[in-house]
C-alpha cells in the first residue's frame, strides 16, 4: 500500500492539464498529483512481486560435479596462482594440516600458523589491496580454511582480512570459487578432509 494511501482521483478532462490523479478538496495539497508512479510519494511502478523466484535452482548433479570441480582446483598450483594468490614455492597443493589448527585461539599464533604453511604473503597481499570503491570498503580474496570444527579457530583468524574459515559440512562452491573463478588459496585440516570423503558429494 505504499504511494496508495491518498484520496486523489483524477479531474478529468476539459481543464487544460494533465489526467494524473490530483488530490481533492480546499485545502494546502488540493490539485497536487499523487498515487501515480513519478508524483512526489506515489507508488511504485514496478513494485516486488511475491511469485518472483528469488533463487536459481540447480540439478543435483550438476552442482556436485561444480562442488568437485572446486575442491580439485584447489589441489592445482597453477590454477591458484594464475587467480593471483601468493604462497611459498617450495610447498605443494593441497594444503593438508593437522587438526592443531582447530583449537588456535589466539590471532598471534594464527599468524605464526599462516607463517609457517607459506601463506602469510597472501595475507600481505590482500591488505594492499585495500581500497574505496563505490563508497565501500573492498579489498582481494585471501586464503580459505576448510576445518570440521570451527568454534576457535573462527576467533583466531577472523581479524585477517580476506580470509574466510568454514565448516566442512558448510563448504559450498562460492567459497571455492569466489566469483565463479576456481582456484582459492584453501588450507585443510585432516579431520575436515575425512568428512569430505565420507559425503556423497
Amino acid at each position: 500500500m505504499a504511494g496508495k494511501r491518498t484520496t486523489a482521483e483524477s479531474f478529468g478532462v476539459g481543464r487544460g492539464i494533465s489526467r494524473v490523479p490530483r488530490i481533492g478538496g480546499h485545502g494546502p495539497l488540493s490539485g497536487t498529483a499523487a498515487f501515480a508512479p513519478g508524483t512526489m510519494g506515489g507508488r511504485s511502478a514496478f513494485p516486488p512481486v511475491t511469485g518472483k523466484r528469488l533463487v536459481k535452482e540447480i540439478n543435483k548433479n550438476e552442482r556436485r560435479l561444480a562442488l568437485r570441480s572446486a575442491i580439485a582446483a584447489t589441489a592445482s598450483n597453477d590454477i591458484v596462482k594464475k587467480r593471483g594468490h601468493k604462497f611459498d614455492n617450495e610447498r605443494s597443493l593441497p594444503l593438508v594440516v593437522t587438526d592443531e589448527v582447530e583449537k588456535l585461539a589466539k590471532s598471534s599464533d594464527a599468524k605464526h600458523f599462516l607463517a609457517s604453511v607459506g601463506v602469510w604473503d597472501d595475507i600481505v597481499r590482500v591488505r594492499k589491496s585495500k581500497r574505496i570503491k563505490a563508497g565501500h570498503r573492498v579489498h582481494a580474496t585471501g586464503p580459505l580454511v576448510v576445518v570440521n570444527d570451527d568454534k576457535t579457530a573462527r576467533k583466531a583468524l577472523r581479524n585477517f582480512e580476506g580470509m574466510n574459515v568454514v565448516r566442512a559440512d558448510d563448504l559450498s562452491v562460492e567459497m571455492l570459487a569466489p566469483g565463479t573463478h576456481p582456484g582459492r588459496l584453501t588450507i585443510w585440516t585432516e579431520s575436515a578432509v575425512k568428512k569430505i570423503a565420507e559425503k556423497n558429494w
